[in-house]
């Protein structure tokens, strides 16, 4: 199956001159989406971690069904002020602009190693952020799987040029 053939573009969204790659056609197909969750937990194979982090809103998505199935604890990355307890927050850059996200204090324990994952790696901003998140927190950063590379906006290339584990199922254009 190829999962490319699932993923909608949609040009200028959310602004003028960015190609939005939607994952909603993906996930509403059941084979697509079994197909995916197989992918990336056949991938997390590769890694030794206890923990998985999501990063919001899309990666819940995946990162539920990973956990689910790999019976490892989810930690949720929200935005800004939608977790109640207190919170490790970073600010970054988006390819559209900028962000803060945040973690519970109490969800990554010292010794903890997570496996983030994502939708979609662009510019890498939203990842880089994440794995300052577990850092903060005292855990490590296992690897990150993401569904979708951008491959030439140059996210997934940054987090390997910082020495961080990366995968992906399948490959797009940024533009």
């Amino acid at each position: 199956m190829n999962l490319k053939d699932f993923i909608r573009s949609i040009p200028n969204y959310p602004k003028e001159g960015i190609l939005f790659r939607d994952i909603t056609t993906l996930i509403k197909d059941e084979k697509a989406f079994s197909e995916t969750i197989n992918q990336i937990v056949e991938k997390s194979k590769k890694f030794e971690f206890n923990k998985i982090a999501a990063i919001e809103s899309r990666g819940f998505v995946f990162a539920s069904a990973v956990s689910y199935i790999l019976k490892k604890p989810l930690i949720m990355l929200r935005k800004k002020n939608k977790l109640p307890a207190e919170v490790h927050s970073i600010d970054f850059e988006l390819e559209y602009g900028t962000a803060t996200i945040e973690i519970h204090k109490d969800s990554v324990n010292e010794n903890d190693t997570v496996l983030i994952i994502d939708d979609l790696i662009a510019t890498g901003g939203t990842a880089e952020a994440a794995a300052k998140l577990i850092k903060i927190s005292k855990g490590k950063v296992a690897a990150f799987i993401f569904v979708i590379n951008l491959y030439d906006l140059g996210g997934y290339d940054n987090l390997l040029k910082k020495n961080y584990l990366v995968e992906n199922l399948i490959e797009f254009p940024g533009h």
